[in-house]
């Protein structure tokens, strides 16, 4: 066998090397685009429901809301896959959002949290947290409507951490003026003003008003309901005041979605 024979064979040995190398490199770029490919198409149909989703849940809440409740919710739902998590029967994370929520004409910002949603709305919601912001003068609607029939009118002004209101007590037949601060703190159905500290406000005449302070300080909390405005089972977790806004902060471990629990309303206990 001559040299130049051999020295063709092994050209074309190479070549055809070379040959299946590209071939097989393009076979693993076919295969690479098809995956890529498959998994874009699986997120855009997947972004689809996830719309889909979406929308028909703002519908369901929208035509459940109490007659009383008012405003637009926007909802977004969480997770990597909602087509996944529909096939598992419950969602991550689905969140609510009403900017300009209105309940028997008490104006207020809501943001909810669900968690471990299920898709049967038979079930109860894993748990649920979030925030209702209400301005001064909300504020003040809630407590119009707790006072008892009669009681004069109590104003609240929303300080950093507290809030003021004036008041009267009688002394010995006399009606004695106070401004008062309060320390807010939250029931699971009430918001709860216990006065902090006061001073008088009108002339006690020959009465010594250091002795009337504490009549001031020993009254009952100034209590507002607000569990008639929010889903049964949705309880108040704390609230914190700020010069024109108070924040309250919601939970619930036994919220359901049906119709009947989004429109039974709370209500508060007596006292």
């Amino acid at each position: 066998m001559d040299r130049d024979g051999a020295l063709d064979r092994d050209t074309a040995t190479g070549r055809g090397a070379a040959t299946r190398r590209r071939r097989g490199l393009s076979g693993f770029i076919v295969a690479t685009i098809v995956v890529l490919a498959l998994v874009a198409a699986f997120f855009i149909a997947d972004a689809g429901v996830r719309n889909y989703a979406e929308n028909r849940a703002k519908a369901e809440i929208a035509a459940h809301l109490p007659d009383s409740v008012t405003g637009d919710v926007s909802v977004s739902i969480g997770g990597l896959s909602v087509i996944a998590q529909y096939l598992m029967g419950r969602f991550d994370r689905v969140t609510l959002v009403a900017p300009a929520l209105t309940a028997n004409g008490v104006p207020a910002s809501v943001h909810l949290v669900a968690t471990d949603v299920p898709v049967d709305q038979t079930k109860q919601v894993g748990d649920v947290r979030g925030t209702v912001d209400l301005d001064q003068a909300a504020l003040n609607t809630l407590l119009a409507a707790a006072l008892p029939t009669g009681a004069p009118a109590a104003d609240l002004v929303l300080g950093d951490g507290t809030v003021q209101y004036a008041g009267s007590v009688s002394v010995f037949g006399l009606n004695i003026g106070y401004q008062a601060t309060a320390t807010p703190t939250a029931a699971a159905d009430s918001l709860l003003f216990t006065p902090s500290s006061a001073q008088i406000t009108t002339g006690a005449g020959s009465i010594d008003a250091t002795a009337i302070l504490p009549l001031v300080l020993g009254q009952q909390p100034v209590r507002v309901c607000v569990a008639g405005y929010l889903p049964e089972g949705v309880n108040l977790a704390g609230v914190e005041v700020t010069p024109g806004r108070a924040r309250i902060t919601l939970e619930s471990s036994t919220l359901m979605l049906t119709a009947q629990s989004l429109t039974t309303l709370g209500t508060c206990s007596a006292g």
